[in-house]
């Protein structure tokens, strides 16, 4: 048998190496219900839910997640199929172009299945139509051909538990919102002890040796959401093996100015807006579309991205003209307030 050349073996070694990495990585997802750590309600809530639903041996009502990314809505609908031994298909708003495409998805469920939509708020207006009489009567409605000659055809579906995800809830419409018969839940930000946890398990998960401070000060800067933590805590990895270091505070500090993230986990671009707010428009008041204009960024990104963990922190405010700086953001960035009086730096 023909044996490997040393070079080849290495490439082999490698690809294994980041399968085992990327495989390591994903096990970051909680597959218990006693792993997953925050959301207490929300977790009574489906416990009740789901084994009701047990007890009668029916699938669970249709669910609607919704809340800023990152703070678990996924990994809610991976173990709500888990719990019930269920199979999961998943598939987002945008991804179902056509009547077709949902057509599709629906009759190739079985019985029992969960589908879970990621984005749903994307979803085409025309294709929520046709989802309403799937998710309350079980049935599929196809028009086929056009004009006069048109008919409709009713297929029955299996029973399934549609679960959704969105982060802009107000732009479902009313008729898709009341469908979801199990309930709808907002997912709030974690706080920092729930962060400190959370990074404490994925720091055992990822075979990382990290001291209690240095926890601490990764959960401080997480923005109250575990996917940011989750991701600093494996650049912070990162810098403390390329360095030969340990992951100390000292490390983690160093390795997140390097990110740019501050003392409170605001990034370059949360600070550029802080700072041209208070700058160049006095504080404000500033509409979103002349402050996007002025950074060359895009209104969605600012609104969506930026601002809730600014409002969230009280570093500004939005008022009917427009954002303002609040004397909590000027004390951040060191500037001085609309008073004259001089901030110092947090």
């Amino acid at each position: 048998m023909k044996k490997l050349s040393s070079k080849s073996q290495g490439e082999k070694d490698e690809q294994v190496a980041e399968k085992d990495m990327l495989s390591l990585d994903q096990t970051l997802r909680p597959s218990k219900w006693n792993e997953y750590i925050g959301q207490k309600n929300i977790k009574d809530n489906l416990h009740i839910l789901l084994t009701a639903a047990h007890e009668r041996k029916h699938p669970p009502e249709h669910v609607l997640f919704y809340g800023p990314p990152g703070l678990g809505k996924t990994t809610l609908a991976h173990l709500i199929a888990k719990e019930i031994g269920a199979q999961i298909k998943i598939t987002s708003g945008p991804a179902i172009e056509k009547i077709g495409d949902l057509a599709s998805i629906l009759t190739n469920l079985s019985s029992g299945d969960i589908l879970f939509i990621d984005e749903i708020h994307r979803l085409n207006k025309t294709i929520e139509e046709v989802l309403y009489p799937a998710m309350e009567s079980g049935v599929l409605d196809i028009i086929i051909g056009k004009g006069p000659s048109a008919r409709t055809l009713q297929l029955e579906l299996p029973l399934f538990t549609l679960i959704a995800a969105t982060t802009r809830v107000a732009l479902i419409s009313s008729p898709l919102r009341s469908r979801f018969s199990g309930g709808i839940f907002r997912l709030e930000y974690y706080s920092q002890k729930e962060i400190e946890e959370i990074v404490r398990r994925s720091a055992k998960i990822l075979d990382i040796e990290i001291e209690d401070m240095a926890v601490e000060e990764i959960a401080m800067r997480s923005r109250f959401t575990p996917r940011t933590a989750n991701y600093f805590l494996k650049r912070c990895r990162d810098f403390a093996q390329v360095h030969k270091q340990s992951l100390t505070k000292k490390v983690v500090d160093e390795a997140l100015l390097l990110l740019g993230i501050d003392a409170v986990g605001l990034s370059p671009s949360d600070r550029i807006i802080l700072t041209t707010i208070a700058s160049k428009f006095k504080g404000g008041p500033v509409g979103l579309n002349t402050l996007a204009a002025s950074l060359s960024e895009e209104q969605a990104t600012i609104e969506e991205f930026n601002e809730p963990y600014l409002l969230q922190m009280g570093f500004i405010e939005r008022t009917s003209r427009g954002r303002v700086v609040t004397d909590a953001g000027y004390l951040h960035i060191g500037e001085n307030g609309p008073k004259g009086k001089t901030k110092k730096l947090i």
